[in-house]
């Protein structure tokens, strides 16, 4: 067990297969075995599901957005509860974001969404009213008007209010298709701004993890992973930022695969905003530790359930008098207790919020445990064998 620089917080690898790697995060809210997946709470909730309900999922850390807590209830507000622990009744870690991607996504064109993109609120304030400086973001609230300013600095202050277990480090995300000297210029000032961060007071207690940027220039990545790496203080952990933003799929797989790996061994390795299970298969493969999407809760309110053997989307005709779960194969809440998919698709076409629930709950345990399974298949040395027999089956859909 290597203690990180935060107090109570410690990183130990049990096992790797190839570049992927078994590990398990200290923090002083409990242990979170890795490689895992975090189910995002955006406004300080996962949609539709109570605490309890999420952990039933296997999830043992959880993320809250910055910037819509920031704007409402307000971060001291949150403070005065505890923090978000407590405000929320969610009894284990927590990561926090710095902001910095809704600023992005607020502040420019935004491609169509297939992960990450998805997470811009639809109660934004108008992109033209963002100002992006050296010093920071600048924009007007969406509740009220008013207008707010997020630096490095009052990223750290924000978070440090809100009380999650991790904070991040404020960052520049460029969109995925950016020329090389857009995406270097938002490399370097991510390197200020991390400096900055790392020289912000934070409570004792939490951690702060620095951003990777780059796009898909594996040289550059690797450049700000040593930059990184190389600050003092130093950051606990290192996230890969400003993927699933806009460019190619193939794309952003083939730069995993050259850059994930080399990022600090001793500290864990976060890919934001990412995404799809072929996408977890895929980053755990290279070495990636810690994931987050919206993804698995947003497909679950649009009818989407995700399965080891594809997606059902229970609003289809041919589920009218389908007597199956979901996955017959599952150990959800959802799938052992029994609702069938023709209940389900009922449910769906009346409007109704339980199928919501339903399938939301589905979703996260299906992600809990694809890394639950991809953590004991490190441990005995298959995961290639796993990853190979979970994309075949997923892409092959039902039998």
């Amino acid at each position: 067990m290597t203690a990180l620089p935060s107090k109570g917080f410690a990183f130990r690898t049990i096992a790797t297969d190839g570049n992927a790697r078994r590990s398990v995060l200290t923090t002083p809210h409990g242990d979170v075995d890795l490689p895992t997946f975090m189910p995002v709470g955006t406004q300080g909730s996962v949609k539709t599901l109570t605490p309890t309900e999420v952990a039933s999922t296997g999830a043992r850390i959880v993320l809250g957005n910055t910037y819509h807590l920031w704007l409402r209830p307000g971060a001291e507000l949150i403070a005065e509860f505890g923090g978000l622990h407590k405000f929320t009744r969610w009894p284990h870690a927590m990561l926090t974001d710095s902001g910095g991607f809704q600023a992005f996504s607020l502040s420019g064109p935004m491609p169509t969404s297939r992960g990450r993109q998805a997470e811009a609120t639809e109660k934004a304030p108008a992109r033209s009213l963002v100002k992006a400086t050296e010093e920071g973001f600048s924009f007007r609230s969406f509740l009220d008007g008013s207008k707010r300013h997020l630096s490095p600095e009052e990223a750290v202050r924000v978070q440090g209010l809100i009380g999650a277990d991790i904070q991040m480090q404020l960052d520049v995300c460029p969109p995925g298709d950016s020329p090389r000297d857009i995406v270097e210029a938002a490399v370097a000032r991510t390197t200020r701004w991390a400096a900055r961060a790392l020289a912000t007071p934070r409570p004792v207690g939490q951690a702060l993890f620095g951003i990777v940027q780059g796009g898909c220039f594996a040289d550059l990545r690797k450049m700000h992973a040593d930059e990184l790496a190389a600050l003092e203080p130093r950051f606990d952990g290192l996230a890969l930022g400003g993927f699933s933003v806009g460019e190619p799929i193939e794309k952003m797989y083939e730069t995993l695969a050259e850059v994930a790996h080399y990022v600090d061994p001793a500290r864990p390795r976060y890919l934001m905003g990412v995404g799809t299970p072929f996408d977890l298969l895929e980053g755990v493969e290279h070495g990636v530790d810690m994931f987050d999407c919206v993804l698995p809760t947003r497909n679950a309110r649009n009818g989407q359930a995700l399965t080891r053997f594809g997606r059902v989307i229970v609003k289809q005709a041919r589920y009218k008098d389908d007597r199956l779960p979901i996955d017959p194969e599952c150990s959800c809440e959802c799938c052992t207790g029994g609702y069938s998919r023709a209940y389900l698709r009922h449910l769906y076409l009346a409007g109704e919020i339980l199928v919501l629930r339903l399938i939301s709950l589905h979703n996260l345990h299906f992600y809990g445990e694809l890394m639950k399974q991809s953590r004991d298949a490190i441990e005995r040395g298959e995961f290639h064998v796993f990853k190979r027999a979970a994309v075949d089956r997923m892409r092959r859909g039902e039998p």
